[in-house]
């Protein structure tokens, strides 16, 4: 009679086993590939610790990493290149205005634009710009935008239309150089950029969003997906968020080995202490709602400068770039 109680014990040692494996199987998410965009900027540590440190992994995505030439990602992401990317939201606000098909899913850090000068320039607030020539890497890019809010806050015309002041695109190389030979007067930068000019070149800062109220309360820049992915699988999404929430926060309790592993893997060139010192002036709190919060203010102040359309509704601009993604949290500490 023992036997048959053997050979039952067995069975059901096996089913179990076979029950207990396909939950576990069961548990583990389905790995999603996807196809993340970044250009190579200090700023941009989400997207390289996420990759790095396994938080793309964690969250059951295989990401390849696509390098992208400085201001391609819209175009990247339109033609479906790529799936999603990291951006600052001031060079967001007009684009999505115009249709770009992306949705921001969370605010990632705060800082990283700021307006230098020559100490013996006279120049001493960012009222004393009107009438003078700002250097920028671009005429659509985070620089020009946050000079134009910066000197809107000090009661400087910057419409298109009634601008005080001149803006002159250079290449992020040259314009130290620029305004060492006189051909401006002021430069607006990102960091690291910014930051290395100010220590080589001894220009002093005259407005730093990551130091400067109201600038130093709000989100600079932000995840985001294709509007298709968010309508063909927000799960993707949600984890594509997800991962970078955790990096953000990575990094905020790690920037010396962030800025390590950014310079050895060669996500981003520089000296891995310079850049950590510049790091640590960034608050990297990933939030959903703090982001939310920094688009309605800038594309409000944007719609007031005369940079979006009269005809934009900004409240309606607002509700749409954004997605709300199952299980992704407002904040990551």
């Amino acid at each position: 009679m023992k036997k048959p109680i053997i050979v039952v014990s067995c069975v059901l040692a096996v089913a179990l086993s076979v029950l207990v494996s396909g939950t576990a199987l069961h548990s583990q998410p389905k790995v999603i590939k996807l196809k993340a965009g970044y250009n190579g900027s200090l700023c941009e540590g989400p997207v390289h610790i996420s990759q790095e440190k396994g938080f793309f992994a964690e969250e059951g995505l295989d990401v390849e990493l696509v390098k992208l030439a400085p201001g391609t990602n819209f175009e990247a992401i339109t033609a479906g290149q790529i799936d999603a990317s990291f951006g600052l939201l001031a060079t967001l606000i007009q684009p999505l205005s115009n249709g770009l098909p992306i949705k921001i899913t969370t605010g990632l850090h705060t800082g990283c634009d700021k307006i230098l000068v020559k100490p013996d320039s006279g120049i001493k607030t960012v009222a004393d710009l009107k009438g003078k020539r700002i250097g920028v890497p671009s005429l659509t890019s985070s620089p020009i935008m946050f000079a134009r809010r910066g000197l809107a806050h000090a009661g400087v015309k910057v419409g298109d239309k009634d601008s005080e002041v001149e803006f002159l695109v250079f290449e992020n190389s040259e314009l130290p150089l620029a305004l060492e030979r006189g051909a401006i007067d002021a430069i607006s930068a990102n960091d690291p950029v910014a930051s290395l000019a100010a220590k080589n070149n001894n220009l002093t800062i005259l407005l730093d969003s990551a130091a400067d109220e109201p600038f130093s309360l709000q989100y600079c820049c932000a995840a985001y997906v294709s509007d298709e992915l968010v309508s063909d699988n927000p799960e993707a999404a949600a984890r594509y968020t997800r991962a970078m929430q955790k990096a953000a926060a990575w990094i905020q309790r790690n920037p010396d080995e962030t800025a390590r592993i950014q310079v050895e893997k060669k996500y981003v060139a520089g000296d891995a202490a310079f850049n950590a010192s510049v790091l640590k002036t960034f608050r990297y709190i990933p939030s959903v709602s703090g982001a939310y919060d920094a688009f309605g203010v800038t594309a409000g102040e944007l719609k007031d400068i005369g940079i979006l359309g009269a005809k934009v509704d900004v409240k309606v601009l607002h509700e749409n770039s954004f997605a709300k993604l199952p299980g992704v949290p407002d904040s990551v500490e």
